[in-house]
């Protein structure tokens, strides 16, 4: 049993720029997919990135060349680092990870992945 523990949600104004971490509960990096996703209210969970076993990212057209995912081997740290941020970004993100192939950690589909954080909110005003 994987537990995931993510940090780092603020209140921030457009154009700033926000880090979250998600901190595991064990060394998962070597076997998981670890991913980002975000739910805004009234709106269906959505992949934001995503990082494989082998280091291959894949991001959301929306945040393309905005956010950066990354991790931390040596402490069991995720991160997303998101900057350029707008309105939109505004949501509920998760940290999750499951043991997939690249190919589907490239997908980013929440249905594919089996543990998750409780979440941190990021509020981005205009």
């Amino acid at each position: 049993q994987v537990q995931l523990v993510e940090s780092g949600g603020d209140s921030v104004q457009s154009g700033g720029s926000l880090r979250l971490s998600c901190a595991a509960s064990q060394y998962t990096y070597s076997s998981y997919c670890m991913g980002w996703f975000r739910q805004a209210p009234g709106k269906e969970r959505e992949g934001v990135a995503s990082i494989s076993v082998d280091g291959v990212t894949s991001y959301a057209d929306s945040v393309k060349g905005r956010f950066t995912i990354s991790q931390d081997n040596a402490k069991n740290n995720l991160y997303l680092q998101m900057n350029s941020l707008k309105p939109e970004d505004t949501a509920m993100y998760y940290c999750a990870a499951h043991v997939i192939p690249w190919r589907m950690c490239a997908r980013r589909d929440p249905q594919t992945f089996r543990y998750w954080g409780q979440g941190t909110q990021v509020t981005v005003s205009s």
